[in-house]
Order: structure tokens, then sequence, then C-alpha cells
């Protein structure tokens, strides 16, 4: 709901709803609505500069058109020096808000204590860090000291003596002067410039407070009505007479083009205002009950009688509404005492129709009882309610635990869906807690079968889970309390050690964190007995016998390494060797080393397993578990050593999407060198160089994981996912499922089971595979295209140069093969099959025939290690991921500008705020170069906290920008993960703190958890 940024968000455009229009639970009259520079994306799509255009002609009109009067013109020069521009990160989500950076508007307020006046919306439920610039372009750091947490405004604090080229004024607060047909000016931050002003004249002060939707709301308060055409950015912007003085705060508008805007009044400000300059408490009461303004002649229809309509109307001559209650909250101070359509006659003894008088009443009357007089159908109904605290309803703290982050439910979230203010409400749904649906609004109901009714309970709960159990957990959404979901989660206490409590400090603006509980040992696994299912209906009893060989692989990547988009895999392994307890499954689902594995056989017993062996080009990586573990009759999978032919009947088993076996007779229809398309925007790893088989069934398209079999039962090829490119359309990455031959395998394995680490070398080269047609305009001579002809009688092709990688210790002389070289032959072997190029793979050198421009060359091919491609170092710095380039970075880059990559960044950090992008390399942080992560590292661990420095980047495209970044190490501290197989989890992670090494032991789970946005944003903060 703030205003547009860079690295923000879009502005949201929700369609128009009808005035009778339906709230998800409950009867919303103005659902119809935005927040002024709201710019709340679908959770799934972030876009940078996507910037809202408002070229409407209908907005003409409402603009000014000619300049203003002297009079309003010195108005306005007086009024800009009070408005500030506010740009503001949200680190951790927390209540309705989520972990997001964008910018607003706010007016000072008290330039001698330096207050500053914004919305609600902006300041956010939780404390923000980030900073204002003055007219005059000065800036200075902000934090909120106080929302309110029902109406939309909040109020910031600033050091007065910062601003040293400027006298700082305050704008007067007037909410006594806001009066229909009052001509008014909205200046402000709109559309993300830097100083817009829109004018309008007060129409309404009688309107109901607009509703967003799901998140925050206001409510229980009237708003102001104009047309001021505001716009993304002007959110907290002052609304002004001509005499200068604030009558209204700018806060919401309607999304669909009707250029109305919504103000809130400033009696309430006006109030905490005061209370924060004499230091007083703002207290807040509340009786859990929200009233709409409705008209007289619907309270009629209500039961209004005409005795009490008279005596109101007398009473109140220009009013023509009064107060009825629409939502009332199960077990709150009103439930069972008001009901859904009283109208409220008098309080506490006097006539009452407004919000403001009753806000008053029930501010002053917390902790205390009030006499309410209603009106129900007619007849006078008369109640005492107790007031209670409204602060005490709205959360101030969370809990952080296994990833997710957990808070009480708040009153926004209770009164949004008309539900009981309590329980265990998930605010960040990450870690161990992310269920299978990523949306927010999910209540905690028990874990570990023990009932977590509130957040004392659920920390209580948790404390006494073991590290790496598997633990029960209920939970109902707040959409559908009707259904009870039931799911197993995996307790990561390991990667995500510390339970923590934070705390909000409104002295401070900060969370301020505590540790609750140290993880307990993990329970040491016990054997377990198991049995598997038969397969039926199948011909071949070795066919059926192969289900024993399938393993359910679940894969969870705490933190995002080499641009991989996922957090969370999961598909079929094949056992290779039982007695060893070694798996191989596709690389889509296990794409590097710094990650947990579950291993399930027969669908019951669950074992740990580890990386062994990831292949760098062909797709596939081989996994362990300790089969000391498992009683069961798994069945090692015989791999085939002979090529499987196009056209030859095969039998297929596989996995579909939701893990159920299917199985067909088939016929390979095709073996081809495929070429998965790379992802440009986020490089992450792909199959090259590798064939692929399609099979004539359907069920190939439906199964992520299989094998093709032979009678026998002899397994002639794995079925895999290839991860590819992303689709723009649809912003999802597209999955191809493909064949893989065994016989590729067998050299690994066999290392493998020998106890040998595989030590692969390969050519740093991508080939594509060229008809005779191309390589006769290549220069490939006749004599070469007869034997391609002979060699390889259903396929006549060779093999083309499409892309070099960048290797790290490249010389100057450059590789031996160069893009557009036509590949004849390896150590006197016609080339015109991938699996001919299988030779690289044991040999430093190759003796080859190649064409380039038309000449017949020989030379000698050195390869390349291809065992040292992974990521085993990494740093996280002011929320983002650097590492080397990694493998997939190389194979498509021509130029490698540093070897300090960005991989990914957090919502809400620094790196979002100012723009650090993935795919961005660091060449120089305060002119100092960065040739490596050990320089990087040096450079920024000397950067004092709290400070401004410079980052001298390049695009992956090859533009070269500077990037102001400030330092934030209460949220973001720099850390390094470091692969150390003698630490139980395979990383160790280094903490640095003022430029010295403060810890040093496994990793703790504030390093960038892994997500799953559009440019590889990560959500959550590191809180």
């Amino acid at each position: 709901m703030n205003g547009t940024s860079p690295a923000s968000r879009s502005k949201r455009k929700e369609p128009p709803i009808a005035v009778d229009g339906r709230h998800p639970k409950h009867h919303r009259p103005n659902g119809d609505l935005s927040s002024a520079g709201d710019n709340t994306p679908d959770r799934h799509d972030d876009f940078e500069g996507d910037y809202e255009e408002y070229d409407d002609p209908r907005l003409s009109a409402l603009l000014p058109t000619g300049p203003d009067t002297a009079e309003w013109q010195a108005t306005i020069q007086s009024v800009v020096r009070n408005v500030v521009s506010i740009r503001f990160c949200q680190t951790c989500s927390f209540d309705t808000d989520p972990a997001l950076t964008s910018e607003a508007t706010g007016f000072v307020v008290d330039a001698e204590r330096g207050y500053i006046l914004t919305n609600r919306h902006v300041v956010g439920s939780g404390p923000f860090w980030g900073y204002c610039i003055f007219d005059n372009h000065e800036e200075v750091d902000a934090y909120p000291v106080y929302r309110d947490p029902v109406h939309d405004f909040g109020i910031l604090k600033f050091d007065p003596k910062a601003i040293k080229y400027m006298p700082v004024a305050a704008l007067p607060l007037r909410p006594d002067l806001a009066k229909v047909g009052v001509e008014i000016r909205v200046v402000g931050n709109d559309a993300g410039e830097k100083l817009s002003i829109l004018s309008g004249v007060i129409s309404r002060l009688d309107r109901n407070a607009p509703e967003y939707g799901e998140g925050y709301s206001d409510f229980n308060t009237c708003y102001y009505q104009a047309s001021a055409a505001a716009s993304g950015g002007s959110s907290g912007s002052p609304v002004v007479n001509i005499d200068g003085y604030a009558v209204a705060l700018q806060a919401g508008g309607r999304a669909d083009g009707a250029a109305t805007d919504y103000f809130l009044p400033l009696d309430r400000p006006l109030r905490a205002l005061k209370c924060l300059q004499e230091g007083k408490p703002i207290t807040r009461g509340d009786i859990q009950c929200q009233f709409l303004l409705k008209p007289f002649d619907e309270c009629r229809r209500l039961g209004l009688n005409p005795e009490w309509e008279a005596q109101v109307r007398k009473a109140f001559p220009k009013e023509t509404n009064m107060l009825v209650a629409e939502i009332v909250l199960p077990d709150g101070p009103s439930h069972h005492q008001i009901e859904e359509g009283d109208v409220l006659i008098k309080v506490n003894g006097e006539l009452l129709t407004q919000f403001i008088r009753l806000d008053d009443i029930l501010d002053s009357s917390v902790g205390q009882t009030v006499k309410l007089l209603l009106q129900r159908g007619g007849e006078d109904v008369e109640v005492e309610i107790q007031v209670g605290d409204l602060h005490s309803i709205t959360p101030d703290r969370f809990v952080s635990a296994a990833g997710g982050s957990f808070h009480s439910l708040s009153y926004q979230q209770a009164r949004l869906y008309g539900v009981a203010c309590k329980g265990v409400y998930v605010c960040e749904a990450g870690g161990s807690w992310r269920f299978d649906n990523s949306e927010n609004g999910w209540l905690i109901q028990t874990v570990d079968h023990k009932k977590t009714p509130d957040l004392e309970t659920f920390i209580e709960v948790v404390k006494s889970i073991p590290d790496k159990a598997r633990v029960v957990v209920t939970y109902k959404h707040l959409r559908d309390l009707h259904t009870l979901n039931t799911t197993i989660i995996y307790m990561d206490r390991h990667w995500s050690k510390k339970m923590k409590l934070a705390v909000r400090n409104d002295e401070t603006g900060l969370w301020d964190f505590s540790n609750l509980a140290d993880p307990l040992p993990p329970v040491p696994p016990v054997p377990r007995k198991a049995a598997f299912i038969q397969l039926e209906h199948t011909s071949h009893p070795a066919v059926a016998d192969l289900v024993r060989s399938f393993v359910h692989v679940s894969c969870t990547m705490p933190v995002k390494l080499d641009g991989f988009p996922k957090n969370r895999k999961w598909g079929m392994g094949l056992v290779i060797d039982a007695d060893k307890g070694l798996v191989v499954i596709s690389r889509a689902i296990v794409p590097y080393d710094l990650c947990d594995i579950s291993i399930t056989i027969a669908d019951s017993i669950v074992v740990e397993g580890k990386v062994v062996f990831l292949h760098p080009l062909q797709n596939y990586a081989i996994i362990q578990y300790d089969p000391k573990l498992v009683d069961a009759p798994v069945l090692s999978a015989r791999l085939s050593s002979e090529e499987i032919t196009q056209g030859a009947s095969t039998y297929f088993i596989g996995y579909n999407r939701i893990g159920r076996i299917v199985h067909a007779a088939t016929t390979v229809t095709e073996i081809f060198a495929v070429t998965i398309p790379a992802n440009s925007g986020a490089p992450r790893y792909r199959a090259v160089n590798v064939d692929a088989i399609t099979v004539d069934t359907s069920l190939s398209g439906q199964c992520g994981s299989g094998v093709l079999v032979a009678q026998d039962g002899t397994v002639q090829a794995l079925w895999l996912t290839y991860l590819g490119e992303r689709n723009p359309s649809s912003h999802r990455d597209e999955e191809y499922h493909l064949g893989l031959a065994t016989p590729t395998l067998l050299p690994v394995v066999q290392q493998i089971q020998q106890g040998v680490d595989p030590k692969l070398r390969m050519l740093s080269v991508e080939f594509r595979a060229i008809q005779m047609s191309q390589a006769r305009l290549m220069g490939v001579s006749e004599d070469w295209i007869h034997q391609v002809s002979q060699a390889n009688t259903s396929h006549h092709q060779l093999f083309m140069v499409t892309k070099r990688t960048f290797e790290r210790n490249e010389t100057k002389d450059g590789p031996a093969l160069l893009e557009g070289d036509v590949l004849l032959s390896l150590n006197g072997k016609i080339v015109t099959k991938i699996s001919d190029l299988d030779v690289m793979y044991s040999h430093d050198e190759l003796d080859s025939v190649v064409v380039r421009d038309c000449k017949e060359l020989s030379l000698r091919l050195p390869t390349v290690a291809a065992h040292d491609v992974e990521t085993t170092r990494a740093v996280s710095f002011c929320g983002a991921i650097f590492h080397a380039p990694h493998h997939a970075v190389r194979q498509q880059i021509s130029k490698l500008f540093s070897e300090v990559y960005v991989s990914a960044r957090t919502r809400g950090s620094p790196s979002y705020q100012y723009g650090l992008a993935p795919t961005n390399f660091i060449t120089h942080v305060n002119g100092k170069p960065t040739p490596d992560l050990e320089a990087f590292l040096g450079a920024v661990v000397k950067i004092p906290d709290n400070t401004y420095f410079r980052l001298r980047a390049v695009t992956f495209d090859n533009v070269p920008w500077v990037v102001t970044m400030k330092k934030n190490e209460h949220y973001f501290p720099t850390m390094e993960l470091v692969k150390d197989p003698r630490e139980e989890c395979g990383w160790r992670r280094v903490t640095y703190e003022g430029g010295k090494v403060i810890q040093g032991e496994g990793p703790d789970g504030v390093v960038a958890p892994a997500g799953e946005n559009t440019d590889m944003d990560v959500e959550g903060g590191m809180c």
C-alpha cells in the first residue's frame, strides 16, 4: 500500500467491485478501493521499474489547468519545506505486512522533537529501517515511534539537528477546518516523483473507511472524499487548505480510474501527537465491534423507530447517518451484547452519531465499562461492555523457529475475517513451515499432537521438539475455518538453529532479538521394517519387481545458491546399489549439496540422505542413505550397458504429479541431442551435451520421474525432469521430461561403488547437432559426410560448438575450440552421437579433427576438471547472496567481470532497497578492486555499520553502474558459508561483526532463505 520504487512493487490495480460487492466473508460496501500509493503486487510477481502510467484524458480536468493564485503559491512554498519523501524497508513479514521495500510521503508535525506524520500502512505493524529526504535533498534517518492499531496514521521520529541547510518547520494540524467545499492541495511524492501538487475540493466528510481487500484496512472512522487523482507514492501526503494548515491526511483512492481520493481526519493523529509531546501513553480503547455509518433510510429498515430518529435529527440537524454494528467478533467484549444490525443511539447516556466522539469515549475508558443504548428491531437494548486495550490485541512481537515466523492473531486479521482475536498466526510460512499452499493466513492448531491456543504455549511445544524430528501439524486458514489441514513437517534446527523472540522497541525503532532456546539434539534413527507394494497388470514379473528400486526423495534448500528458482523439490529416485544405499535422481530435484534430503522407502521408512555426486552436464545426481536403517527388500536396479535404440519396444514406469506409479508398454520414438534453452534472466543448472529419449505414451508427459525398462527388468534409461527457461507469460519455470540412457552412468556408478570419488574431465564447450546440409556449408568435406552416413545410419549429424564455457583459469591463448567449430573426431573415432563425447570424461587431452572457417584442423584439446565446478563458498551481505559465478553463468557468458556474483537478494534488505540485482557482478567496493570473494569479504567487513558505501557493478549484459548502499548489521549481518565435510550438515557458518569473527559454527538460517520469485528474490526477511 505504499509508493513506487525502482526496487519495489508495481501499483496494485484491483478490479472495481460494485457498492454491493461481497468481501470473502462479510458484506463490504466499500470493497472497490486501493490505498494511495498502493503498490502491492501478486506475491509471485515482482518486476522492477514497472511503473503505472496515468495518461487517462479524463484526469486532465481534475488537475490544475493554469497557475495557482499568488496566495496558493505562497502557501505551497511554505508547505513544501515540511513535506518529506520516505524511503523504507520492512525487513520481516509481520501481521498484514510482507517484507518489502517502498517509498511514500510524510510531513513534519513537530520540528523541535522531530516528528513526522504519515500513514499507518506506510509505517507498518512492526519497525522499519529507512530515511527521509527533505525538499532540499538532505537525508536523515527516521524510524517509527507510533503506529495506530486501527486508524491509518503513524508517527516517525528523526533528528532535527541532522538537517543543516534549511530551517525545518512544522505543519499545523487543524482537523476543525475540514469542510465540504473547501479547496485543498495534496502535496507529496506522487507516482514516484520527488514532489507533486494535486488540487481538489472536499466533497464529503462522512464516508466509511475504504476497504483495501486482504491486508490492512482502516475501520471505525469516517473518511473525507475529494477528487485529486493522487497515485502511487502519495500515501502520507498532507492535505492543506489555502492558509497552509493540514486539514486531513492522504490515505487511499479508487483503483478504477475514477480519480476519487480518500483522506483520514486528523482528530486522532492530533491526539496521538499531543500525547507524544507530553510524554503520555497513547491509550486506545476498543470493544471488538466494527460500526459503519449508514443513512437514516437504511437505519429505519433495520428497525430505528421514528421517536429516536426525530431526537437524533433534532440534536444533529446536519447529520444524515447513524452508527450501525457491522461485525461483532466472537469471544470479544461485545459478543452476546451487541448484534449485527444494531443501531447505536447513546454511549454513557450521550446521544452519538459520529466515530470521532465514539473514539474519544473509548480511548478514555480503557479498563472501564461503558453503557450503550442500541435499537434492535425497534426495541431499546441497553448493555454494559468492558472496554479493552486495543494495543493488547495488536501484536508487537513474533517468534521465529525453524525458518517460520509466528505471532498472536491480530485484531486487524480477526476483524477482516470476523473471527475471535486469538490463536497462533503464521506471518512467514517459510523453512519447515512452508505448507503445500504458499499463501498467508494460516492459524496453527496443534504441533506434535499438542494444542497451541496461544503463542506462549506454541513456544513451549516447539522448544521440546528435537532437531530433524518429523511432527504432525494441524492448521486452518482464516478464509476457511471449517477445514482442518494436517501435514507432517521436518523440524530444521540445524540450518535454523536459533529460536528467537523479536520484540518491537518504539524507543529505538528496532526489533529487539533474544534467543529463546537452543536446539535439542536429534534423536538417533532406528532401523525400520517395511514391505513394498506389488505392481499389478504387468506381463513381465521382472518389470513388476522394479517397484522395489524406487524411493521418494524430498530435497529442501535452506539457502538460495546458483540461481535455482525453488526452495523445495521432490521426485522419485532409483536405487542403484541397495547394499551401499546409492540412489540416482534428477538434478532438477537435487541441484546442489547445501540441502536437506529425505528418502522415503516403501512409502514407510524415512531416512536422511546426502549428496555423493553431482554431474556437471548430464542432469543427474547420486545421493546416499544408510542401508542399516532399512529393513525392507530394496532391489538394486540393473543398469543396461547397451544403448537403447529408436523404435525399440520398452516398458515405461513412472510416477505422476501426485506420486502415484503408472506404467505402460511403449516404443522409443526418438533419441536426439537435446538443447535445453538457457535462462538468460537467471542462469541456473541445465543439461548440455546430452542425448534425450522420448517415448510413445502420454504418461511420459505426466511423469517427472521413472525409468524405461526391458522385459528382463534391466533399466535402459532414466526418466528425468530437466529444468529449462522461464516462461515470460506465465512467470513459471519450464520443465521437460526426457529419458537418459543408462550406459553413460556406468563409469561414474562403478567408481562410486568402489569408494572412488569420480574425477571427471570435460570439454568446456556446448555442442549443437547439425545436419549434413549445414555441415557441407561449414566446410566439411564429402569424404567426412560419407563417413558420417556409414557411422550412424539413424542420424546423419555432426556437432558444432555453439558456446564456450568461461573457465576459471583460462589462458591468454584461449581455448582450443571456438564457436562455429565443427567437431569431426575424438581420439580417432568419428563423433556422430552425443555418447561419443563421453571419452572426454576420462582424458586430460584429446586428439581431435575439427573444421574451422572451412579448413580442416587437427587439434590437441585440453579438458578441464568437471568435479570442482560446484559452489563451495558463499557470502551473505546486506541481504544479498554473493558467490563465484556458478557453472551455468560461465556457460552463458562470454566475459567474466569478476569472481563476485550476486545470486539472490532478500526483500526488505539494503540490496533490494538500493537496487542491487541478481546476475550483477561486483568489481569494486569503495573504489577498491574485488576480483574474488576473498577480496570482497575483506572489504565489506571493514565498512562501519549504518554508513554508506559504493559498489561498482556490471550487469550480466555488460552494463557498468555504481550503486550506493547503507550497511545494516542489526538485521543483515555479514556471514560466510563454507563447505566443510567435518560439519554435520557439510557446511560451516562464519559471522562477522565490526570486522571481527563473532561466530564460527554451523549455519543458522538467517542467510537469505530460498524463495520462488521471478527475479530470484528471496521471500521473507533475515530476522
